[in-house]
This record gives C-alpha cells, sequence and structure tokens, in this order.
C-alpha cells in the first residue's frame, strides 16, 4: 500500500453490534446520563452552599467536572455510531477526541495529587492549612491541574497528526494517540520519547499521592481524631487513585505492548473503564462518604419525604 494520509479513520465496533446495538446504544445513553446528574448535582450542590466553600470541596468540584468533560469525549461520537451503526471518524476529530479523553485523565490525576496535598496538610498540619490552601493556592492549583494536562496533551496530539499514515484501522471503540502513532509510516521514535515522558509525570503524580498517603497513615497511628478525619476524607480518594491507576496501567500497556490475542472484551473493558468508572463512582463515593457532602446532597429528597 502506498504511503498517504488518510482523513477518515475506522474504530472497532463492539462485538455483535448488528445484533445488539439498540440494547448498547441505550446501556451507553443511560451511563452517560447518569454520570451527567450525578456530577451536575454534587457541583451545583458545592457551588450554592457557602458552606463547601474549603479547599476539599472546591477540588471535589473540579473532579466532577473533569468527569464530564471526559465522558462528553466519548459517549456522543460513540452513541452516535451506535445510533448509525458506522463506525468511523475524520482525522480531525479523531484527534479532538484523543485530546479531550487524555487531556481529562491528566488533569484527574493532578487533580488527585493536589487533593492528597490538601489532606496532608488538614490532617499533619492543621494549623498551617488556612495561609498554605487559602484562595490564591487554591486558584493556581485548579489553573496547573488544566493547563499542564492541557499543554502536554495538546503537544503529543500535534505529534502524532504529523506523521504520515499507512493504515487507518485503531483497534479501539475510541481514538488515542498511541493508537494513531501505531499507524505511522515514519519514525516514531520522537512519539515514543514524548510518550514516556507523559508516563513519568503521571507516575510522579501517582507516587506523590501514594506518599502523602503513607505519611497521613503513620501520622493517624498517634491521634484518634486523625485516623477519624482520614476514614472520612481519604479512603474514598485513595479507592479513586488506585482503581484509576489499575485502569490506566492496564490500557498503557496494552496499547504499547498488547497483543491481538488478548480476549477483546477484556481489551475493550480495560479501555473502557476509565472512561466509565471514574465519573459514575467519584461523585457517588464522596457524595456518601463525605458527611457534609451527604447531609446536602439528601436534604431535597428529605424534604421531598416530609411533604
Amino acid at each position: 500500500m502506498d504511503n498517504r494520509t488518510y482523513t477518515i479513520y475506522t474504530l472497532m465496533e463492539p462485538r455483535n453490534s448488528k445484533s445488539f446495538r439498540h440494547i448498547y446504544f441505550t446501556c451507553f445513553l443511560v451511563l452517560y446520563v447518569l454520570i451527567l446528574f450525578l456530577n451536575i448535582w454534587l457541583t451545583a450542590v458545592i457551588v450554592m452552599e457557602r458552606a463547601l466553600h474549603e479547599p476539599m470541596y472546591i477540588f471535589l468540584c473540579n473532579l466532577c467536572i473533569n468527569g464530564i468533560y471526559g465522558a462528553t469525549g466519548f459517549y456522543p461520537k460513540f452513541l452516535h455510531d451506535l445510533l448509525l451503526d458506522s463506525y468511523v471518524i475524520p482525522s480531525y476529530l479523531c484527534a479532538l477526541q484523543s485530546f479531550v479523553i487524555y487531556s481529562s485523565v491528566e488533569c484527574e490525576y493532578c487533580t488527585l495529587a493536589v487533593m492528597a496535598y490538601d489532606r496532608y496538610v488538614a490532617i499533619c498540619r492543621p494549623l498551617d492549612y488556612h495561609s498554605k490552601l487559602n484562595s490564591l493556592t487554591c486558584s493556581m492549583l485548579l489553573v496547573f491541574c488544566w493547563t499542564a494536562s492541557f499543554v502536554t496533551v495538546f503537544i503529543g496530539t500535534v505529534l502524532s497528526n504529523t506523521l504520515i499514515l499507512c493504515k487507518s484501522h485503531i483497534a479501539k471503540l475510541y481514538c488515542d494517540n498511541w493508537s494513531m502513532v501505531k499507524l505511522s509510516c515514519d519514525s516514531t521514535v520522537t512519539n515514543n520519547i514524548y510518550g514516556f515522558l507523559i508516563i513519568l509525570c503521571i507516575f510522579l503524580c501517582f507516587t506523590y499521592t501514594i506518599v502523602s498517603y503513607i505519611k497521613l497513615v503513620v501520622a493517624c497511628k498517634a491521634s484518634l481524631e486523625c485516623r477519624r478525619k482520614f476514614w472520612q476524607t481519604c479512603v474514598p480518594h485513595l479507592f479513586s487513585v488506585v482503581n484509576f491507576s489499575v485502569a490506566m496501567f492496564f490500557d498503557t500497556m496494552y496499547s504499547r505492548y498488547g497483543s491481538s490475542d488478548f480476549p477483546e472484551d477484556l481489551r475493550n473493558f480495560l479501555a473502557l473503564e476509565i472512561i466509565i468508572v471514574p465519573p459514575l463512582f467519584n461523585p457517588v463515593i464522596y457524595g456518601l462518604k463525605l458527611k457534609e457532602v451527604r447531609k446536602r446532597l439528601l436534604r431535597p429528597c428529605k424534604n421531598m419525604l416530609r411533604k
């Protein structure tokens, strides 16, 4: 085949899509609506309740906004494909989808690292909390989360879209940067190096988060109050970090080193977990575990029951 630049990519079709595409469509539509509802509800509660205008809840609000942003990069296009039973995507939309999904992934890691710092200061250095995490610091940390994610993923997306491609099929339900790079006829050394730098940055965020929690566990041994705070505010965060990191590890390893012998259903599950699980479960576990949030989330339900 002659080397040429493709303007259209084909994506993987879900198994038995001809027979079950309407069932798939209904299930994924329900998931998307549920993600939007839960994240918007929690965000609205945090924004409207002045008592929740604290750094921990502001960072949680950012996590919810990021969940909506990342989910919107996948669900509308996938639902459109299921409805039309046509799994193709123009190269510019493929680049946009890859950018949105993976900038959301990086923003999630940055936000989780910032939340770990917040909990470390709150529990280990409570007297310094309001001086270290004032309004200006919180704003700068939020700007860092989004700016660092956008810039790094944008550079990677530009690098991959300058390559000349030999093939056009992406063996995934959505576009991702490394899948596009693998279709190239050109040398991908630069893309490889940059990709490993991004992985290193994500690993540093993960390491910082885990080290923060190790310090928290050590600090909480000496105080019952610290243990109570850790259990109430840190366990949901730790669950999010572990779940998200496991999904990202398998997705990255398969994208780079996986073989076609890997079971397709498991491959799709691991690829979709980072899009389905965090934005769906983050508002649930934080909303139920954090007392102040739970009390305000359930207030409308209690008022309805009383009426």
